[in-house]
């Protein structure tokens, strides 16, 4: 049986719970901070698949990294490693709608099935769930809220555009 490595990232907008095993990272998931003090996590409980993903998350905030080698893991559905795989490719910096996604897909019918696939990843911004929004250019449907969801957008229309700051 594999060990549980947990550790919390403080990063611009949020804490963050990074879990991972001896293999891959499980779960990232920005975290309320009243919610921090019912963890207990220790410095020392962490192995070089969370340092790796923290230094990863570091450059991504910094506008050093646009997308993540840290390899990950989540269990799901076929269809749902399906809809994974399409958000990982997404590229930084852009955004797609549930309908295309699910053209992507194959079926475009299956747009509420893609959007309730996309909603039971555990794995933020590493795949870029934040990415897909609604036909009408809103922002829908963001586990960790609109607000994150914006500001991680944001972030990266910045960077992609190599506009740094904001007056």
């Amino acid at each position: 049986m594999s060990l549980t490595y947990s550790h919390i990232y403080h990063s611009p907008i949020g804490a963050m719970l990074i879990q991972a095993n001896d293999h891959s990272i499980f779960n990232l998931a920005f975290i309320e901070d009243e919610q921090l003090s019912s963890l207990d996590i220790t410095p020392t409980d962490t192995n070089s698949i969370i340092h790796q993903c923290i230094d990863e998350l570091i450059e991504y905030f910094s506008g050093k990294r646009t997308s993540f080698t840290v390899p990950i893991h989540q269990e799901g559905t076929d269809f749902q490693q399906e809809v994974w795989k399409e958000l990982y490719e997404v590229p930084f910096g852009k955004t797609l709608s549930y309908g295309e996604l699910a053209k992507k897909l194959g079926d475009p019918k299956c747009i509420r099935a893609a959007a309730a696939a996309n909603g039971k990843y555990k794995i933020a911004i590493l795949i870029p769930c934040h990415r897909i929004i609604g036909a009408d250019q809103s922002l829908v449907g963001y586990a960790w809220g609109k607000s994150r969801k914006r500001w991680l957008l944001q972030h990266e229309f910045r960077w992609a555009l190599g506009v740094q700051t904001l007056f």
